[in-house]
C-alpha cells in the first residue's frame, strides 16, 4: 500500500509522545513493504526509514497552522491517510481512505494542564478532535479509556512498543545499587515531583545506597537523584534495562507507552490509578499500583524484595509482547484493507491474509 501518514511531533524535535509512535508506526509498515510517505513540520528524524515531507507552519499557533497547510496536499497519489492528529479540514482525501488515531483527550488534558492560558488552548484541541472523528473514515482510539471521550468511537488498537530497541539485559546488567527511573516532567500531570518527595522522605531514610535517575530537564538536584535531561534512544532503553524499578506516577495518561516500554525492558512498572496505568497494567495484574500518599513505601518494599520484582519482570514481559509492533501494524493493515474494500473512491480491493 501506498501511506500518508501525518503527524504534528516527531522525536527529532519533541518528547511527545504521539510523535514517537506515528515515527515508530511508520519505520514498522516500511518494514512490512508498505511505502509510507510522513507530513510533518518537524525535521526527518536520522533513524527514519520512511519518505519525510516537511510542512511548514511558521513560528506560532504551530498546532493550527500545521492542520489548515494540510488542506495544500495533493492525496490522491495514496491509497491510505493516516493521521495522528491535525486532520480535522480534511473533510475528503481524494482517492485515499482516511484513519485517524487518538492518542488521549486533549479535554481530558485540559483538567490537568495548570494554567488557563493553556486549559483553553487544550479545550479548543479538544474540540478539534471531535471534529476528526466525523472527518475520517474509520476513528481508532489507543485505549479504552480514550474511547470514553468519544463514545461513538468503537474501534480499538493499542500503541506498540519497539521490541528492537527496549529488551531485557543479561543477566548482571542491572545496576548494583537500588535504582528507581522515572521517565517524564516534574511538574504538572507527569508528577516528577511527587516521586522526588516520596524518594527523599522515605526511600532515601531507608535504603542510603537508593539511586532515582530523572530523565527530564525541570527537576532540581537532591541528594541521591540523577537529572539525565533529554537522551538518545540508545541511552533511555539501557537506563530501562538497568534500572530496577520504574516508576511514573501521573495523574492522567491516555494510554502510557513508557509503562510498556519498562516491561518491555525487564523492569518491574509502579504507578498511580490513572486511567492509562490502569488499563495497560489491568488494574495491577501486570505492575503495582497505589495511591499517592503510598508511593514512597511501596517503592521502598519493592526495592527490597527481590521475588516480588522478578515475579513483575516475568509477567510484565509476557504482557509486553501485545504491544510488539508487528502486532499492532498486523491490525492496522487489517483495517486498511478492509475499508479500501468497500470505500467508494477506491476501486481496487487489497487483501491482507
Amino acid at each position: 500500500m501506498n501511506i500518508a501518514m501525518i503527524s504534528l511531533y516527531l522525536p527529532s524535535q519533541d518528547k511527545c509522545g504521539a510523535g514517537y509512535q506515528a515515527h515508530y508506526m511508520a519505520n514498522a509498515l516500511l518494514r512490512q513493504g508498505h511505502a509510507v510517505t510522513l507530513f510533518s513540520p518537524a525535521q526527518k528524524p536520522i533513524d527514519a526509514l520512511y519518505r519525510h515531507v516537511r510542512v511548514d507552519v511558521g513560528a506560532s499557533l504551530r498546532t493550527f497552522r500545521f492542520a489548515w497547510n494540510l488542506r495544500k496536499v495533493d492525496w490522491s497519489a495514496f491509497e491510505v491517510v493516516h493521521a495522528h492528529g491535525d486532520d480535522y479540514w480534511l473533510w475528503k482525501c481524494a482517492g485515499a481512505v482516511h484513519v485517524r488515531t487518538m492518542h488521549g483527550s486533549c479535554l481530558a488534558e485540559a483538567l490537568h494542564v495548570p494554567r488557563v492560558k493553556e486549559k483553553l488552548r487544550m479545550a479548543a484541541l479538544g474540540v478539534s478532535e471531535i471534529l476528526a472523528t466525523l472527518v475520517a473514515d474509520r476513528t481508532v482510539c489507543v485505549s479504552q479509556n480514550t474511547c470514553r471521550y468519544y463514545p461513538w468511537v468503537k474501534h480499538v488498537i493499542m500503541n506498540g512498543v519497539d521490541t528492537a530497541a527496549f529488551y531485557p539485559g543479561a543477566a548482571g546488567e542491572k545496576e548494583l545499587a537500588p535504582t528507581i527511573l522515572f521517565v517524564g516532567t516534574y511538574q504538572n500531570r507527569k508528577r516528577g515531583k511527587l516521586l522526588m518527595d516520596a524518594f527523599a522522605s522515605e526511600i532515601l531514610p531507608a535504603i542510603p545506597d537508593a539511586r532515582l535517575w530523572m530523565v527530564c530537564s525541570d527537576a532540581p538536584p537532591a541528594p541521591g537523584v540523577t537529572v539525565c535531561g533529554s537522551l538518545p534512544l540508545e541511552k533511555l532503553a539501557e537506563l530501562y534495562r538497568r534500572a530496577w524499578v520504574f516508576c511514573l506516577p501521573s495523574t492522567y495518561e491516555g494510554f502510557g507507552v513508557p509503562y510498556i516500554e519498562a516491561m518491555a525492558s525487564g523492569t518491574p512498572v509502579v504507578a498511580t490509578p490513572n486511567v492509562g496505568a490502569l488499563e495497560v497494567l489491568d488494574r495491577g495484574k501486570y505492575g503495582v499500583i497505589v495511591e499517592p500518599q503510598g508511593l514512597g513505601e511501596t517503592i521502598r518494599r519493592l526495592l527490597q524484595d527481590p521475588a516480588a520484582r522478578e515475579h513483575l519482570q516475568t509477567v510484565g514481559l509476557e504482557r509486553s509482547r501485545m504491544f510488539a509492533w508487528d502486532v499492532i501494524v498486523r491490525q492496522y493493515e487489517q483495517l486498511y484493507a478492509s475499508l479500501m474494500q468497500r470505500h467508494p473512491r477506491i476501486e481496487k480491493a487489497v487483501n491482507v491474509p
